[in-house]
């Protein structure tokens, strides 16, 4: 009988294989896991009408490890009470942002913004120009006059290790279930 062609030896490879496929398929999926899949719930109505609160978005924690935010991500950042907060980017590292006649001004020209967020009644510390550093960003809440965010000293601009991760998609409420997309 050949060792190399015995039906046990055919069986324990099978069994081999088997076993091989489920830990490679285990590590993929813990890989999935760790990289998209934290979940944020929405707390308040800052981010309207993108996101609501209560709503349970995922995040993308790798994708800032290989590149920065940009202009309008939807990120999620640690505040300095160690809450985690989503907001939208509006001002990049060494840009000057200022909010006036009710709108945005970056480096002293207005933001040309897409459709939705509308006029800021409320200007906060971006009354006067703000520069920002090398590693800061200026984030705002979509729903500008019920958001609390880099306008306001407790807040204030966001440091780039400050940022956690990109919103990338809303799981629940079911019905609302959709990619986040920057605008």
């Amino acid at each position: 009988m050949d060792f190399y062609h015995s039906e046990d030896n055919n069986k324990l490879r099978h069994v081999v294989n088997w076993i091989v496929d489920i830990v490679v398929v285990i590590a993929f999926a813990w890989f999935l896991v760790y990289a998209y899949g934290t979940q944020i719930v929405i707390a308040g109505h800052s981010m309207l009408p993108l996101l609501a609160s209560e709503d349970v978005v995922f995040m993308d924690r790798l994708v800032y490890d290989f590149g920065n935010p940009d202009r309008f991500d939807v990120v999620v950042f640690q505040r300095e009470d160690q809450k985690m907060n989503v907001k939208r980017v509006v001002g990049l590292p060494g840009e000057t942002v200022q909010i006036k006649n009710d709108g945005i001004y970056i480096d002293g020209e207005r933001l040309k913004e897409p459709a939705g967020p509308g006029r800021i009644s409320l200007a906060g510390l971006a009354e006067k120009p703000i520069k920002l550093g090398a590693q800061e960003y200026f984030l705002l809440g979509d729903n500008r006059d019920s958001s609390e965010d880099s306008r306001f000293a407790n807040i204030g601009n966001v440091s780039r290790d400050q940022i956690q991760g990109k919103v990338w998609f809303r799981m629940l409420p079911l019905v609302k279930m959709e990619l986040i997309r920057s605008k």
